[in-house]
């Protein structure tokens, strides 16, 4: 399927995307602040800069898009400059995997939810994350 955009405006929109502060991110921060949990989010001085981070129990909780983090099920690459964005993706997920690794080797528990569940079972997202810092 072709592109509907302008090249200029489609620049414009992938450059709108925010990294952090997403829809996704606030609707379980919001729940989690509901359940009384205390978390710090986008943690810099952690690798990878996890979206969710309960530093006393030493769990990183990442909210991956299913586009950019290329989820098997739901990431369709866009049918113009195809080449690069496989490749983009494709870093994306090896960075998603050396980060994971990176952290759970310095003691952290790695939490990694993609859109697609998130939207489709929140509660039992939420839950998970709870037994993690229990």
């Amino acid at each position: 399927m072709a592109d509907t955009l302008t090249k200029n405006k489609r620049s414009e929109t992938m450059r709108a995307i925010k990294s952090k502060d997403s829809l996704m991110e606030r609707k379980i921060r919001k729940e989690l602040s509901k359940l009384g949990l205390r978390f710090r989010k986008n943690v810099s001085h952690l690798k990878g800069k996890p979206d969710l981070v309960f530093t006393k129990d030493k769990v990183a909780v990442f909210l991956d898009s299913c586009f950019w983090h290329g989820c098997k099920k739901h990431c369709r690459v866009p049918s113009s400059n195809k080449i690069y964005w496989k490749k983009k993706i494709e870093r994306n997920r090896q960075r998603d995997a050396e980060i994971t690794r990176s952290l759970k080797k310095d003691g952290w528990r790695v939490i990694r939810f993609w859109e697609h569940n998130l939207k489709a079972n929140q509660e039992k997202c939420l839950a998970q994350i709870k037994r993690a810092i229990k």
